[in-house]
């Protein structure tokens, strides 16, 4: 499966390009705190959704999606400590972004089980 044809992939590609983009006016002194943890776990994401695509079966595929959920859940805490120490004053549309990309990742795991 080509995961570059995913819609999981790519709102998740979408979403660490975001992620980028907000993070890169966090103070200077979170640059190896919670700017490089929140990339990670952003990163982590797609690149789940990758690996997952190239494995032999819908198992292992839909454990990486799992992985990925993992992720997923990490970034939006992340995102939510950031909001509490005023680093992201207002900007709710990437928690938008994160439970809609979530809803996509459950979609395609119950896609995999129902098609194993």
């Amino acid at each position: 499966m080509d995961h570059k044809k995913l819609d999981a992939w790519k709102y998740s590609m979408d979403l660490v390009e975001k992620v980028y983009q907000i993070t890169s006016v966090f103070p200077d002194i979170e640059a190896y705190g919670l700017t490089s943890q929140i990339r990670r776990s952003a990163v982590s994401i797609p690149s789940n959704i990758a690996e997952g695509a190239a494995r032999d079966s819908n198992k292992e595929y839909i454990r990486f999606l799992n992985i990925s959920i993992g992720s997923l859940s990490e970034l939006e805490t992340q995102i939510i400590i950031a909001k509490r120490l005023d680093y992201l004053s207002g900007n709710n549309e990437v928690l938008v972004d994160i439970i809609k990309l979530r809803k996509v990742i459950i979609g395609l795991k119950k896609y995999l089980k129902n098609n194993s």
